[in-house]
């Protein structure tokens, strides 16, 4: 349990995050290439439009992203990265005075936006980059790891596990924590990430989602993320654009199984569907 403001509220920065009941992450992708919306957010002024509309429909948390990390996707360079993301990170905190999420990998670009007001540092590769480890513990801003096997230009050739997914996932996980804690970062600053759709055959989705719930052993908040994702087009046979109904299914299973942050495209649906799904939640515990 934390021993700080309280164990179902994590501290952001000059934000204190409640996670008493599920939160929705607003995903803002300031990137050419990404799979659902690339190119439609890498302007300033669109990426304005949009952040104001997703803290609109109740976004807690705005997840920034300038580096695409869909299946096959190349690394991007440190400067490259950095021009993209920093002045939205900065036009997030002066303007809206935004919780702001940055998915990075990069030490150096974690150092710039923990100084320019950021609250959380979103790491697809759990601090594996040389001087990461180190630069999050620097910041003092709560880290979410997830779990990856490979890189996102290679994760999907042929992803093999000798365990079942869940108990896969949960060791690397274990494993990423206790590296944290061993370079200073508390316990309580760490949030986990499944990881649906990285290094993750469609069967491996299904299956890890299904026993999700066996991750709360980890004892640390889940984020979890599968807005649009493939494991939807495959399932339902339904292009990007048309898998909001079975994303929003998901949503609802995942909170069901213990998620308290939902990483999503459409945050004002997701929103009704995970407060609706928490009320009945609520009304069963409290019977």
């Amino acid at each position: 349990m934390r021993d700080t403001e309280s164990a179902a509220s994590l501290r952001c920065g000059k934000h204190l995050l409640d996670l008493s009941r599920p939160r929705v992450m607003g995903i803002l992708n300031v990137t050419p290439d990404s799979f659902s919306d690339g190119g439609r957010h890498d302007r300033l002024d669109d990426a304005r439009r949009h952040a104001e509309r997703l803290l609109v429909e109740g976004a807690a948390i705005i997840d920034v992203g300038g580096e695409s990390t869909r299946p096959g996707a190349e690394p991007v360079s440190l400067e490259v990265e950095r021009e993209r993301v920093l002045p939205v990170v900065e036009m997030l905190v002066q303007e809206f005075d935004a919780l702001v999420s940055v998915d990075t990998s990069s030490p150096e670009l974690m150092t710039a936006v923990a100084e320019a007001g950021a609250g959380l540092i979103n790491d697809v590769r759990s601090l594996s980059r040389p001087g990461a480890l180190a630069a999050a513990s620097a910041t003092s801003l709560p880290v979410c790891l997830m779990h990856m096997l490979g890189e996102p230009s290679t994760m999907q050739q042929a992803p093999h596990y000798d365990q079942p997914i869940e108990v896969a996932v949960a060791n690397f996980l274990r494993e990423q924590v206790a590296r944290c804690e061993s370079a200073g970062i508390a316990r309580e600053r760490l949030l986990l990430d499944p990881g649906f759709g990285f290094a993750k055959t469609l069967e491996h989705n299904l299956e890890l989602l299904n026993r999700m719930a066996s991750l709360e052993t980890l004892g640390l908040p889940l984020l979890v993320g599968m807005s649009r994702k493939s494991m939807i087009g495959k399932t339902l046979g339904r292009a990007v654009e048309e898998r909001l109904p079975g994303g929003l299914a998901l949503a609802v299973m995942a909170v069901e199984r213990g998620a308290r942050i939902i990483r999503v495209h459409d945050v004002a649906p997701t929103k009704d569907a995970i407060d609706m799904a928490w009320a009945v939640l609520q009304e069963r515990s409290d019977s």
